[in-house]
């Protein structure tokens, strides 16, 4: 990357337009504000808010000429699919009201970007697909609607892996870049949340995963990234939920405070996603509020060492330069006052996660369920997409996935396997009086972009997924530094189902205790 380039661009951002859909042209430019929102956190907007040197228009401004000169232009990062044309005037919206009474909710004036997997009344939800391009449909998700009457503003869709699974490349956008090599994949199949919130071009952003897809692009982009237990967030109005019960919208942001605020405002029963009603009581107040710098100090911490990752290579440099990043970050537990046990074993942990099996019937309601809720759905079966002439406009992955065949007896052997798993990891838990259990976020650096879209289709490699496999358990990724070939790393904690709180409270102490986020160079 240039240097001189990427001065040439932190100088010229205001002046440049944004090719997809004009946006820039089409809104003008707001008054200029000597806020940096660069790395800012909710907390610095709502100060500033607060101070009156800051309007929520001057920073949805500020976003959208981010996204004008880094996104499509310059380095290219290619993580946002599309833009809500009516951020402006929300955000002229909330200042009138911010002028007349305060903050409208705890995220007043908060500009985030959603995984363009979830709808968002005003923009398209495409699935980063040509099958779905052009789809309006016509609602808030439930968890849209919830951070909207919270006070936030979605200003776009980020990119995904198409139809929401594997690394970020679609039919309808090509490939989303890591913001740390521009030759590797973001990660995925909420590369584009993890690359957008990483490039600033959002104060926060949200992404779904069914497998790995908040983790691993969060890790590989150097922010947070969080999958809840299944039943605290609402899947209603996002492609992919009910009845399946592994999906869940999580927060990707910069920081664990931030992510724990998101979170706040998007927990809840919600009778259209029926798992919620597994959640009801099981969130406190406020995850922010009982976050704690000294969480880790007596906390017993077990170290995860055995790999597990998906096609993953343990006797290869890659996975070793992930290890040495990782063996630092056990020790920067052991500074920060944990109580390391390591390691533990998890017996047959690699055989039973081996047996995980989908289903066709799951698939297919789950399918009509999103669809039935669209004003504009092109599609009304799995068997119509399959038979539509768009299919084979898409990816490698897509058809891969779409045809594969879905055993019961495979089914059964999983579901055995996943009760199996949960009473040893949970036995495990007990006889070693753990807090958490921590391993490596993702076994492997970013992937190359060229070898994701060509044969042999590297895909979502390293990615550890046993907290989806068991669902009902939690996940916090944290950055843990970088390679010496400077590419991120990071660790994960997990922990007993609902126990969301602690898992921030311990990602959060160490968060603060190492500091290791770092804005990529390449959107200066």
């Amino acid at each position: 990357m240039c240097r001189a380039w990427m001065l040439r661009r932190a100088t010229d951002v205001r002046t440049i337009g944004y090719s997809n859909n004009g946006a820039l042209e089409k809104f003008g430019m707001a008054a200029q504000s000597n806020f940096n929102v660069v790395e800012t956190t909710i907390g610095d907007i709502h100060a500033a808010y607060k101070a009156g040197t800051l309007t929520a228009r001057q920073l949805v401004q500020a976003y959208l000429d981010r996204i004008a000169a880094y996104d499509k232009q310059g380095p290219a990062i290619n993580a946002v699919i599309s833009l809500n044309p009516k951020a402006l005037e929300e955000a002229d919206r909330l200042d009138a009201a911010f002028k007349a009474g305060g903050p409208v909710g705890p995220l007043h004036g908060i500009p985030i970007i959603m995984k363009d997997q979830a709808d968002v009344d005003g923009m398209p939800t495409t699935m980063g697909s040509v099958l779905f391009e052009g789809h309006m449909p016509g609602r808030d998700c439930t968890v849209a609607a919830r951070l909207k009457q919270a006070g936030a503003i979605f200003i776009g869709k980020a990119t995904l892996g198409e139809m929401g699974a594997g690394d970020t490349h679609g039919s309808l956008f090509g490939s989303t870049r890591c913001v740390y090599d521009l030759e590797r994949t973001a990660g995925g199949s909420s590369g584009g949340s993890g690359a957008a919130v990483s490039a600033n071009f959002c104060a926060v952003a949200i992404g779904q995963e069914g497998f790995a897809s908040i983790r691993r692009p969060s890790i590989w982009n150097g922010v947070v990234g969080m999958r809840p237990t299944a039943g605290l967030v609402s899947r209603g109005g996002v492609y992919a939920g009910w009845p399946s019960i592994h999906g869940s919208l999580g927060p990707m942001c910069r920081s664990v405070m931030d992510a724990a605020r998101l979170l706040d405002g998007m927990v809840g029963y919600d009778p259209i996603d029926p798992i919620t009603a597994r959640g009801v009581g099981q969130a406190p107040e406020s995850y922010a509020a009982l976050l704690d710098k000294a969480a880790l100090k007596g906390a017993r911490i077990g170290i995860l060492r055995e790999p597990m990752g998906y096609h993953t290579e343990p006797d290869s440099e890659d996975f070793k330069a992930v290890d040495d990043v990782f063996n630092a970050a056990v020790r920067d537990l052991a500074k920060a006052g944990a109580t390391i046990v390591d390691p533990i074993t998890i017996p047959d942990l690699k055989a039973l996660l081996a047996t995980r099996a989908g289903s066709a019937e799951e698939d297919e309601e789950s399918f009509k369920e999103y669809v039935n809720g669209s004003a504009t759905a092109p599609y009304k079966t799995r068997a119509d997409v399959l038979a539509s002439p768009k299919f084979a406009k898409t990816l490698h992955g897509v058809h891969e996935r779409w045809k594969a065949q879905h055993s019961t007896e495979k089914r059964r052997v999983y579901l055995e396997a996943r009760e199996l798993l949960m009473t040893r990891m949970l036995a495990v838990m007990a006889d070693h009086k753990l807090d958490a259990i921590v391993h490596k976020a993702v076994e492997h650096t970013p992937t190359l972009i060229e070898h994701g879209i060509k044969a042999p289709f590297v895909d979502q490699k390293g990615a550890p997924h046993i907290n989806t496999f068991l669902v009902f358990v939690p996940s916090v990724v944290v950055p843990a530094g970088f390679t010496k070939t400077n590419l991120p790393a990071g660790i994960t904690f997990l922990g007993r189902p609902y126990d969301d709180a602690r898992m921030l409270r311990l990602a959060y102490a160490y968060e603060q205790a190492t500091k290791h986020r770092k804005a990529p160079m390449t959107t200066p």
